[in-house]
């Protein structure tokens, strides 16, 4: 089975490259599934039913999310689609999905999906590493295969949960700081692993924000209104192979093309 996991999506230049893009990247790979984050999705924070839609339009099985969740009110109306995704350490109430099981067409083998959210210099939510464990011992009784999004700040807090998951996942992708690293690698137990799968949106920002007014905050520390960048677009992120007897990943490769 191969998998596309798309870096995190950057308001409308983002699902722009995702709609002209990811139909032929689907046919021309063999993709069996594609999942999305898209956090940053509508105007650069937060996601809309009509941008959800779009972005499912363009190829997309599953969207997952993180610290802008609950950015946009409208999220309320989706927030349960089981094709959407929230953190799953998010305390106990808040709505939405921990994690899903997916089917593909004409394929047996169901896609285990977890959403989570890293804790140093993010808001503070439960800790995903117990989480993942608790996950995972409910989805690894329907599949073998279960993929991780890792949301988070730092790169040793997601490498760490590489390791710790290492051998109970197929992949642990991170996503959130929208800079793809150069890390790809699978780990000694079968886990599919990078920090960062990068980011689906304008190249020449500053991760996906109008470079001059970032550079204005850097220069004055006064608060700005952050806005898309425009320009050359950019699709980022990486595609898993799973052996699907085994739930252990064979290859990972970095995407990255304009």
């Amino acid at each position: 089975m191969k998998i596309f996991f798309v870096g995190d999506i950057v308001g409308e230049p983002g699902r722009e490259i995702l709609k002209s893009k990811l139909p032929d990247f689907i046919k021309n790979n063999n993709v069996d599934f594609v999942i999305a984050n898209a956090e940053n999705s509508a105007g650069g924070k937060g996601l809309t039913e009509k941008v959800a839609e779009e972005i499912f339009s363009s190829g997309v099985n599953v969207i997952t999310m993180g610290n802008h969740t609950f950015a946009r009110k409208e999220i309320e109306t989706i927030i349960n689609d089981k094709r959407i995704l929230r953190p799953a350490n998010y305390p106990p109430g808040v709505p939405g999905n921990r994690y899903g099981i997916y089917f593909i067409k004409d394929n047996p083998v169901p896609v285990g999906v977890i959403n989570l959210m890293g804790r140093v210099y993010m808001p503070l939510l439960d800790c995903p590493f117990r989480t993942a464990e608790e996950l995972i011992k409910e989805i690894s009784q329907q599949t073998k295969i279960i993929v991780v999004d890792f949301h988070a700040e730092i790169t040793s807090e997601k490498l760490a949960f590489g390791w710790f998951l290492d051998g109970k996942v197929s992949a642990v992708i991170g996503t959130h700081t929208h800079v793809q690293t150069a890390d790809e690698r699978i780990l000694p137990q079968g886990t599919a692993y990078i920090t960062d799968c990068g980011m689906t949106g304008p190249k020449d920002g500053i991760i996906g924000m109008d470079k001059e007014i970032v550079l204005k905050k850097y220069l004055t520390t006064m608060p700005f209104r952050f806005v898309v960048s425009k320009g050359e677009n950019i699709l980022s992120g990486c595609t898993i192979d799973i052996d699907e007897k085994t739930g252990k990943a064979t290859d990972i490769k970095r995407i990255s093309y304009v």
